[in-house]
């Protein structure tokens, strides 16, 4: 059955229609072959024994009387009656003694024709198929009586060349009439096959057409359909929608439940229709208004693709699509060739790691785990590198999408370098200005190792002036003075470096005990002069956190400037009291914390929400601009930790920092 299966519908229908009528018609010509042939060959058979008996019945008396020559003369005219002649070969007569009494052979009787037949007791005639000289006839014995008496035999000798001849001539009609069958069957079944498969065809052709992406194929199933896409309103304007297509606004239900025609529906439209006819013609038209359904998805995907790749390629930032296994960049608009400086031959089938080294790795391991909880990820201040390694900070947002079959990720980046830079800017600014306000406690905590050296050195000019000895345990001894002095403000004119150093862009591991103490080293002074205390409780072997340490200085700076102002507030309306200030950082939940506890007013409910907003303060004019916590605030969120605000009116406060531990 396989090569039956495939060769074409038309040829099946073709073939089978062709295959049952001929085998019918063969089945039939046979059964008649067999009953004519044996009809006619039974038939000739009876007509010999007739002619036989016949001359048996008249020859009877010819053969009593002797005479002979009559009785020869009866079977030659017996054998020449009109179409006898071709028919019978001989006819002799035989005595009871089986001696030739009379016969038609033209040359002597062969002698052995007498005993080729004989006739059996019981037996009225007997035939059968006998040979002579270059002849071969059906001898047919009739036996000769009078009375009851047997006087002789009658032999007819029947032609088996005409009976053969005969025979082929009724052969011949039969293979006539079998090939007007087969010429008859093969026009019909070949009209009939051809008027049934031909839609099936036009269908073929046409998905053939749709299969090889050419969607503007006319859709022609002949009978004067014309299925041509500009008559459909619908098609034109993709934002009209089509009632059968769209299936909407076709139906709308009452209040009592019953659905009701809303009267949107296309009375002339020529592609969702249903004519009359056979399955054929109505596969036709489900097959049409399929391919139109097709057209329409097609063009209004066509035209939603082109809107969004022209979104894609023309958005102000970089977007990259991503493969979310193998982070190869597998497209990216022409903003992200510019920002990068790579060229698109490039970027394609890159890594997207190479773009930002480890800190990208970091935030695609973070997509990976936020994606299967909410979707998409944003990843603010993500340091990126441009071509040559260039460093620039940006925003990342990124969604999961399928692209081509793959699952792969979108990923819009927005250059934040100038932002970062202004907001650098601007904590430089504050920087300089908490220098400028922390000028007075600088120059007493200098003045301190300076008096120290200067007591010293005026201490050794006197012993000289007054030519005293001096031993060498005092020179050391001075000398080792003057060493720790120079130590001292050499610790304090690097700490003070280190805070006006504008921050770089590269992040570092720092241990945040350093920027506590490095504070402490230049405002701890000051503060004892304002009669605050400060208590430190640093836990040793903290883990490290990511970040830069002249901005983690400004952090603590603000918030232990933000403290002293609050305790001199309270300290003006509760004279004699001195203010407390408790540092404390441990490891808690795998994160590590920072704590400023002060015994100051604390803040009231109605401020605590606010006073991480820029330039909101409560501190009078020309004390203060708004901008310490709310710079504070960006500095903790930049490095991902959070800052929180436990106080209580009358009783201080307490901030706590919490930072992830670095990896």
């Amino acid at each position: 059955m396989k090569p039956y299966a495939r060769i074409s519908l038309n040829n099946k229908i073709f073939i089978s229609i062709l295959a049952v009528i001929l085998l019918i018609s063969i089945i039939i010509a046979l059964l008649a072959r067999w009953i004519l042939i044996s009809g006619l060959t039974k038939e000739l058979e009876l007509r010999g024994v007739a002619v036989a008996h016949s001359i048996a019945e008249r020859g009877g008396g010819f053969v009593l009387d002797k005479n002979y020559p009559e009785l020869l003369s009866l079977i030659f005219d017996e054998a020449r009656l009109r179409e006898r002649q071709h028919m019978i070969n001989y006819i002799f007569v035989l005595d009871r003694s089986e001696q030739v009494l009379s016969h038609t052979f033209t040359v002597p009787f062969p002698a052995p024709l007498s005993q080729a037949n004989p006739i059996h007791e019981g037996q009225s005639h007997s035939v059968l198929l006998v040979g002579h000289g270059d002849k071969t006839s059906y001898d047919i014995a009739v036996s000769m009586t009078e009375g009851l008496y047997r006087i002789g035999t009658v032999h007819v000798g029947l032609s088996k060349e005409h009976i053969d001849r005969l025979v082929s001539k009724l052969r011949f009609m039969f293979l006539g009439f079998i090939s007007a069958v087969i010429v008859i069957v093969f026009y019909v079944s070949h009209r009939i096959s051809r008027y049934i498969t031909s839609p099936i065809a036009r269908l073929t052709a046409i998905s053939d057409e749709l299969s090889r992406g050419n969607f503007d194929v006319r859709l022609d199933m002949g009978e004067g359909l014309d299925w041509v896409a500009t008559n459909c309103p619908a098609y034109k304007d993709t934002n009209m929608p089509c009632w059968h297509f769209d299936a909407q606004g076709r139906k709308s239900r009452r209040a009592d439940g019953k659905a009701i025609e809303t009267g949107q529906v296309c009375k002339t439209c020529l592609f969702y229709r249903k004519r009359e006819g056979d399955e054929v013609i109505q596969l036709a038209d489900s097959f049409m208004s399929m391919v139109w359904s097709i057209r329409l998805y097609r063009k209004r995907l066509q035209e939603s693709e082109m809107k969004y790749r022209s979104l894609f390629d023309s958005g102000p930032d970089p977007i990259f699509v991503v493969d979310s296994i193998t982070n190869l960049i597998l497209d990216a608009n022409p903003r992200a060739e510019d920002l990068y400086e790579y060229e698109s031959k490039e970027l394609l089938g890159t890594s997207f790691v190479q773009l930002g080294h480890e800190e990208i790795r970091e935030s695609l391991a973070c997509l990976d785990d936020s994606r299967t909880m909410t979707g998409c990820v944003y990843y603010p201040k993500i340091l990126h590198y441009k071509k040559g390694d260039r460093p620039f900070y940006v925003n990342m947002h990124a969604c999961p999408i399928s692209y081509g079959g793959v699952n792969a990720i979108i990923i819009a980046v927005t250059d934040i370098t100038e932002m970062m830079e202004k907001d650098a800017q601007l904590v430089q600014a504050a920087k300089m200005k908490t220098l400028g306000e922390m000028s007075a406690g600088i120059a007493h905590e200098i003045n301190q190792p300076l008096n120290a050296i200067k007591m010293g050195s005026e201490y050794l000019n006197l012993l000289i002036d007054q030519k005293l000895e001096v031993t060498d345990e005092q020179i050391q001894e001075m000398a080792t003075e003057i060493s720790q002095q120079v130590d001292r403000a050499t610790d304090i004119i690097n700490n003070l470096r280190e805070f006006g150093k504008k921050s770089g862009m590269v992040m570092e591991k720092v241990d945040i005990n350093g920027p506590i103490r490095g504070v402490l080293s230049i405002i701890g002074r000051q503060f004892s002069i304002q009669r605050i205390n400060i208590r430190l409780e640093l836990e040793e072997s903290l883990p490290l956190v990511t970040g830069h340490n002249n901005r983690l200085q400004q952090v603590f700076f603000n918030l232990l400037n933000n403290a002293r102002d609050a305790i001199q507030e309270k300290m003006d309306a509760t004279p004699g009291m001195w203010g407390d200030i408790l540092v404390r950082t441990c490891v808690q939940d795998g994160r590590v914390v920072a704590m400023f506890s002060d015994n100051g007013p604390g803040i009231p409910d109605a401020v605590r929400n606010k006073i991480f907003e820029p330039f909101f303060t409560t501190k009078q004019t020309g004390k203060g601009m708004g901008l310490g916590l709310a710079i504070t605030y960006g500095i903790v969120r930049d490095y991902g930790g959070t800052i929180t605000i436990e106080s209580n009116p009358g009783q201080g406060t307490t901030f706590i920092l919490q930072f992830p531990c670095a990896e």
